[in-house]
């Protein structure tokens, strides 16, 4: 890629953790979440990344409301919807009904096992200590779940041997071009936010790949400004950050997109539309 080329830009609505005592602008219902996407689309954004929540917050992989949400968000704009299946259960039974049945654009994939923490210096103390586990035979029943229904495989990698790991699905002929990867970072137990971790990771990927940036926390709008300039495409949200730049916390979604569409255009990158994104990604037309 090269800094003219323009740029894919996802925002995260929800996510699974994110709650309205942490941030007021966190959508929980199918309504919700589709006004929120709707906000995103009109500030910039051609992907929007959902994960399906019940009216109280609590997340759920209902088929059920992820279907509602697929319906609202389409009601309101033709943005590519791109849902997660990430869970810590071995039984992906609900996420493959999911797939089935509401054929998102876009599934996340998450490629491969890891300690998830968060560590706090000022306790001297683990927030939270869990594995996530993600085994091959968990990703390849989701994955061919997903080719059979059609819809394409978004691979998260939070280190650089999940990345890797798309090597044997690639010659399984499981994996097809053009491929999405998205590299997670400022996870604990992943890969840490720097430059040089963005480097070494789009250089792990087929040639021709397409490649975003996941900042988790305060990382984020550093991770943003670097992966554009590296050629790569981003990923902001109410995901994985409340704050904007100058740390003012964020209304809604769209004020997070509306930033990174600017700083996008400030180094000369304008934001992809949702049709040039679709054709960037080998989406079919809406």
């Amino acid at each position: 890629m090269s800094l003219s080329d323009k740029v894919i830009v996802t925002c995260a609505l929800t996510g699974a953790l994110a709650n309205r005592k942490q941030c007021p602008g966190v959508p929980y219902s199918p309504v919700e979440i589709a006004e929120e996407a709707l906000r995103a689309y009109d500030a910039g954004a051609s992907v929007v990344h959902i994960h399906a929540r019940e009216d109280d917050g609590t997340p759920t992989w209902d088929p059920k409301v992820f279907m509602k949400i697929r319906e609202e968000v389409k009601a309101r704009c033709p943005i590519i919807i791109n849902f997660s299946t990430g869970s810590l259960d071995d039984d992906t039974s609900q996420q493959e009904t999911m797939i089935r049945e509401c054929k998102p654009d876009i599934a996340a994939l998450n490629m491969g096992t890891m300690n998830y923490a968060k560590y706090s210096k000022k306790r001297k103390s683990f927030v939270f200590d869990m594995v996530f586990p993600n085994p091959f035979s968990k990703i390849e029943r989701l994955l061919r779940t997903m080719n059979e229904a059609g819809v394409k495989p978004e691979l998260e990698c939070f280190d650089s041997g999940h990345t890797n790991s798309a090597t044997p699905l690639i010659d399984m002929g499981l994996l097809k071009a053009p491929y999405q990867f998205s590299f997670i970072v400022n996870v604990l137990g992943g890969m840490p936010a720097t430059v040089e971790s963005l480097q070494f990771q789009s250089k792990l990927i087929p040639a021709g790949a397409h490649w975003e940036v996941i900042g988790i926390s305060h990382c984020q709008w550093r991770m943003v400004a670097s992966a554009l300039v590296l050629g790569g495409n981003i990923r902001v949200g109410l995901e994985d950050h409340f704050y904007l730049p100058n740390g003012e916390m964020a209304k809604s979604n769209g004020d997070l997109v509306a930033k990174a569409a600017e700083l996008s255009r400030t180094i000369g990158r304008e934001p992809m539309t949702v049709e040039e994104a679709r054709a960037s990604l080998g989406l079919p037309p809406a």
